[in-house]
């Protein structure tokens, strides 16, 4: 039987419910002004099974892209970690890491020919981060908190291709499944935005100063996407009063 965990409901939408499968999801949105969307999502464990996944707002057919998200880990050592999977039938997509040895990288369609990033490490307050790639030339670049990392040219005249599954908290070696606790997240995640271009380094700043001009993205948007959490995953509001 579903069970209601939680409702808000001032035109504003926000629900969650957990399902005979003991999973919530999923989560209604759009959630109309800060005060009510959800400021992050929470993985308290080391897992192979909890994980969130989002829904677009269009899909992944892309030639250029901006991917960000305000993310905070408790994960040191030498152990790596996904930040970010996007999976279709037959490939990891769109992949983004934090290697064992600390550098950061994305992975276009590759389990092996990375962009790698040796930047400042994550950790236990939040970093806002983004990853810009585009197509035509292949530039390639982080950013952390504001801040753009140096140009790698990375995959020039590839395609991300669309139809796939968006999850955040583990690396899916199938579309939805064959997780692996020793990839997994942990720690906390908010603000997931994507673009279909490259945004401008004052548009990357806004996001970062969390400014109320910054525009979500028209590809992934935070503030309106629908996404299901599995597991042991919180989802947490108000956090930032």
């Amino acid at each position: 039987m579903d069970m209601e965990l939680f409702c808000y409901n001032d035109k504003h939408e926000i629900n969650i419910k957990r399902n005979e499968d003991g999973n919530t999801g999923p989560v209604a949105s759009p959630a109309v002004g800060l005060s009510h969307r959800p400021e992050g999502i929470f993985v308290s464990e080391e897992s192979d099974s909890a994980y969130v996944r989002i829904t677009p707002k269009n899909p992944l057919n892309l030639q250029a892209f901006t991917l960000c998200m305000r993310i905070a880990t408790e994960l040191k050592g030498r152990r790596e970690i996904i930040l970010f999977a996007y999976r279709t039938q037959d490939h990891d997509e769109l992949n983004v890491w934090r290697e064992k040895d600390g550098r950061l990288s994305l992975y276009l369609r590759s389990n092996s020919n990375a962009a790698m990033f040796n930047l400042l490490p994550l950790y236990e307050f939040p970093t806002h981060l983004c990853v810009t790639w585009e197509s035509f030339t292949g530039a390639t670049s982080f950013w952390l908190n504001g801040h753009r990392s140096m140009v790698k040219i990375y995959r020039r005249g590839h395609r991300v291709d669309p139809n796939g599954a968006v999850i955040l908290g583990q690396d899916p070696d199938s579309l939805l499944g064959s997780f692996d606790k020793g990839q997994s997240f942990k720690g906390e995640i908010s603000d997931v935005h994507m673009w279909d271009s490259i945004l401008s380094t004052r548009q990357i700043w806004e996001l970062y100063k969390n400014l109320s001009q910054a525009q979500g993205g028209n590809v992934i948007d935070w503030n309106s996407d629908q996404y299901q959490t599995f597991n042991n995953v919180v989802v947490l509001y108000n956090i930032n009063k």
